[in-house]
């Protein structure tokens, strides 16, 4: 081998250097328990329900019942009557008809009919829900016991990211004391 050849793999070595020591890496823990995060949620909903109830229906008045029982009374009341009192027993007769007949043909505005009609009834109620809100994770890795709040249930294993740092002499011996 060439000396150009020793440099560039001598080079390459120590380029690749730092990646042989890198500060992170993943591994995984055991899982020994998941609870799940459980909060409740109110949510407001509109709770309705139809009645149906009876309203009376007024049939519009007619003039006809008025009409005939007036032409009635006044030829009533001409017949009756005689010189004079004859007119006043005329007219009487028309206004006793007149009524009598608009009382019969419209039934004293008493409803002719019932009908049914719906009515609607709403109300708010508030609905309580359950959701999970995340999982409590209890997991072993390298015999110490960890805890952590995830989003999702990890099974019988949970993925880690591995972080190695060097201890500093100065700062070691700074924490004994």
């Amino acid at each position: 081998m060439n000396i150009h050849a020793k440099l560039i793999v001598a080079a390459l070595g120590i380029a690749a250097l730092p990646l042989a020591q890198a500060a992170d890496f993943e591994d995984f823990g055991r899982v020994v328990r998941v609870e799940p995060r459980v909060e409740q949620v109110r949510t407001p909903r509109q709770e309705c329900r139809t009645d149906y109830v009876q309203v009376p229906v007024q049939q519009e008045r007619s003039a006809g019942g008025g009409i005939v029982g007036g032409i009635a009374g006044a030829l009533l009341g001409n017949q009756i009557g005689s010189g004079n009192g004859r007119v006043a027993a005329t007219a009487a007769g028309a206004i006793a008809g007149a009524m009598v007949g608009d009382r019969v043909d419209n039934r004293n505005g008493q409803p002719s009919s019932v009908q049914e009609q719906a009515v609607r009834q709403c109300r708010t109620v508030e609905a309580i829900e359950q959701r999970t809100a995340g999982y409590n994770v209890t997991y072993e890795y390298r015999g110490q016991t960890y805890t952590s709040l995830m989003n999702t249930d990890p099974g019988n294993r949970v993925r880690l990211r591995v972080s190695v740092q060097p201890v500093d002499s100065a700062s070691q011996a700074y924490s004994q004391y």
